[in-house]
């Protein structure tokens, strides 16, 4: 079995949980998320926590297995607190700005590159960081994956958009003394 499948998950005060078939939803204060079970894990609810159990003991249904529960566990986190990812804008002219719900970003290129939020997803700026915030912990994340894929951290000055607390291993740049300014030889 696996280890962190066979750890019960504790549910919230606010947060309810129920399990139709297949399916787990669950519901809080910030909204609902749902997940389907695949076919050889089983879900129980039982007063306040929740045991995932599988049928099985291949390595895929224990992978299943700890997938299910950390998925689960997520989900309860995303609709009591919600999740964030905090991206910084490094470089000399880059700026990054919120109309409506859309996130306008000016990172070098010769237009502003505009982002639409997914249903759920919301941005906020505060000092040059883009606070990417929602419910659903992989739909954060794959939004403030592909904001830092508009222009990643190059590695000679660090200029770009990268994770916060991210650390860029900075490469050294040419240096004209190394290479050898006398006579060619031959000539």
């Amino acid at each position: 079995m696996s280890r962190i499948g066979k750890s019960p998950i504790s549910i919230k005060p606010a947060v309810i949980v129920t399990v139709d078939a297949n399916i787990v939803s669950v519901k809080g204060a910030k909204g609902s998320l749902s997940f389907v079970i695949p076919t050889d894990v089983s879900v129980r609810v039982k007063d306040q926590t929740i045991m995932v159990e599988t049928a099985k003991s291949d390595p895929k249904t224990k992978a299943l297995h700890g997938l299910v529960r950390a998925q689960i566990d997520n989900m309860i986190q995303g609709v009591s607190d919600g999740w964030t990812k905090t991206l910084t804008l490094s470089g000399v002219g880059y700026r990054a700005a919120v109309t409506g719900k859309d996130l306008v970003l000016t990172v070098g290129f010769s237009h502003p590159v505009t982002i639409v939020p997914p249903d759920g997803i919301q941005f906020t700026l505060s000092e040059g960081k883009i606070i990417v915030s929602g419910i659903d912990k992989q739909v954060v994340g794959q939004i403030a994956s592909d904001i830092r894929k508009i222009k990643p951290p190059e590695p000679y000055k660090g200029k770009g958009i990268r994770y916060e607390g991210e650390h860029i291993r900075k490469k050294a740049g040419k240096s004209a003394k190394g290479i050898g300014t006398g006579p060619i030889p031959g000539k």
